[in-house]
């Protein structure tokens, strides 16, 4: 549900007050907590140091980023990979033979 016309965009206060003392692409990313901040025309030209839960992300704003939030361009979760046998052997740089089954293509494992 979008917020009302009357009220406007939600930007925090205090990263409003960082901005009006910046100037933009000068300088060290503007490091906010305030993921639900929405991005306004003022911001293009900075970047954000936008926090994930872990660490920041840097965001550096442009003109078609405007209207969405800062939390969109700073995932929250890692992705690990996905796949099995196949995928470990590739990574490895082996490549699976077509057609032999997938037991053949990785390396043995003793059984205790």
């Amino acid at each position: 549900m979008s917020r009302s016309l009357k009220k406007g965009h939600y930007v925090h206060p205090k990263l409003l007050k960082k901005l009006s003392t910046r100037k933009p692409g000068v300088g060290l990313a503007i490091k906010t907590w305030a993921r639900s901040s929405t991005i306004t025309p003022e911001m293009v030209g900075f970047t954000f140091g936008v926090h994930n839960g872990r660490d920041f992300i840097n965001v550096r704003v442009i003109e078609n980023m405007v209207g969405h939030k800062l939390g969109e361009f700073s995932p929250t979760r890692k992705f690990v990979r996905h796949g099995g046998t196949v995928q470990k052997v590739v990574e490895e740089g082996g490549v699976p033979q077509a057609g032999a089954p997938v037991a053949a293509a990785t390396p043995a494992v003793k059984k205790k």
